[in-house]
C-alpha cells in the first residue's frame, strides 16, 4: 500500500516526521511511504530507501493559517499534495502532525465524504488504566451535532473497533453527566434513544470520571464537550506527573524513594502514553485521514503510520461507507 505523510507538519518537523517514516518502513514491508516537504530541510535525516519517495514542496501550512485558506491558496504545500496524492488515488491514506483545523478542511475538500455521512468526526484512542484504551469521539470536527450524528459516530466507532482492534462486541458509552437514561440535555436524550434501538452493544450513559477505567470500547459526544474532556486529559495527565517530578526532587530523602519505584512510575507514564495508540481519524471520509499529535516524536509518527496502515488494510472507510448507505437517509 502507498501512504503519503506531511514532512513538514508538526513541532518537530522535519525531523521527528522523517525518523518516524525510516522507523515504519523497517517495520512494515508492504508499505511505500510518499514524503511531501522541503527536500532541503529534510535532507539531513533522510536515508535512502526503496519504499521512499520525497516529493519537494515550495509551501507549508504553518499553525496560525486560517485552516480553509490555506488549503486553498496554498496548493504546493505538503499537507495539500498529500491530501491531493488520497484524492487522486496516489495513496490509500495520509497523516499529517500539522494544522488540525487545514487537515480537516483539506479531507473534506480534496479527499471527500463518504454519502451518506452527514458529519465527519475526529476518533482518537485515550489510554484506561487497564491498558486497553478507549475510542472517543468526536473530538472537535464539530462543536455542534444532532442526535443522529452521535448514531453515525457510534456505527463508525463500532467498526473501527471491530476492523483494527478485533473485538467482537465493543461497548458503545454515550457521554453524559450522570447514567440514568433520563439525564442530559436534549441532545443526549434523544441520542440514547437512537442509540439504543441501533444493532450494537449500547452499555448506556456514562460520565466523564469513569472514561480511564475502561467504562466503555467507544465513547460518543459532541465535539465540543469531547475536544473539553481531551484537553482535561491531558492537562490533568501533565501536571500530575509534574507534581510527582517536583515532589521526588524535593529532598535527599524523596530522591532516594524514586530511585526505588522509578520503573513502577515509568510503566504507569508508558501506559498513559499517547504515543502507543497512532493519531486521530477523521472518521466519515472516503479514505483514511491521520492527524497525529501536534507535538509528537518519531515513536507517534511510527504509531499513526501503523494506524493508517491498519486501516487500509481493514478496509475501516469501505466498511463504514457500506454500512451508512444501509441506514435511512438523515439531513
Amino acid at each position: 500500500m502507498k501512504l503519503a505523510v506531511d514532512g513538514m507538519g508538526g513541532d518537530n518537523a522535519p525531523q521527528a516526521i522523517v525518523q518516524g517514516v525510516l522507523l515504519a518502513l523497517a517495520d512494515f514491508p508492504n508499505v511505500e511511504i510518499q514524503l511531501y516537504g522541503d527536500e532541503q530541510k529534510m535532507a539531513p535525516f533522510i536515508q535512502q530507501h526503496e519504499r521512499l519517495q520525497v516529493i519537494h514542496c515550495t509551501e507549508v501550512v504553518e499553525a496560525e493559517d486560517d485552516p480553509a485558506r490555506a488549503v486553498r491558496r496554498k496548493k504546493d504545500s505538503s499537507m495539500t499534495r498529500m491530501l491531493e496524492a488520497v484524492a487522486e488515488g496516489r495513496a490509500d491514506a495520509c497523516l499529517s502532525a500539522g494544522n488540525t483545523g487545514a487537515l480537516m478542511a483539506g479531507g473534506l475538500f480534496k479527499v471527500g465524504r463518504i454519502d451518506g455521512v452527514a458529519r465527519p468526526a475526529l476518533a482518537t484512542t485515550l489510554p484506561t488504566m487497564n491498558g486497553d484504551g478507549f475510542l472517543m469521539l468526536d473530538l472537535g470536527a464539530n462543536a455542534e451535532a444532532k442526535p443522529e450524528n452521535l448514531l453515525q459516530y457510534a456505527i463508525m466507532g463500532d467498526i473501527y473497533v471491530k476492523k483494527v482492534r478485533a473485538q467482537q462486541s465493543p461497548r458503545i458509552g454515550l457521554l453524559n453527566i450522570g447514567t440514568e437514561e433520563k439525564k442530559g440535555n436534549d441532545l443526549t436524550k434523544s441520542a440514547y434513544t437512537l442509540l439504543n434501538e441501533a444493532n450494537f452493544n449500547f452499555e448506556g450513559n456514562v460520565e466523564a470520571r469513569e472514561l480511564l477505567n475502561g467504562v466503555a470500547d467507544v465513547v460518543v459526544t459532541d465535539g465540543f464537550t469531547g475536544n473539553m474532556v481531551l484537553k482535561s486529559i491531558e492537562g490533568t495527565a501533565g501536571t500530575i506527573f509534574k507534581m510527582l517530578k517536583d515532589s521526588f526532587m524535593s529532598s535527599t530523602k524523596s530522591k532516594l524513594a524514586a530511585v526505588l519505584v522509578k520503573n513502577d512510575l515509568k510503566q504507569l507514564k508508558d501506559k498513559m502514553d499517547y504515543t502507543e495508540y497512532g493519531g486521530a481519524a477523521l472518521f466519515g471520509l472516503k479514505s483514511p485521514v491521520i492527524k497525529a499529535h501536534g507535538s509528537s516524536n518519531p515513536k507517534a509518527i511510527y504509531s499513526a503510520i501503523r494506524q493508517a496502515r491498519i486501516m487500509v488494510e481493514h478496509n475501516v472507510c469501505e466498511t463504514i461507507a457500506e454500512t451508512i448507505a444501509q441506514m435511512p437517509k438523515t439531513e
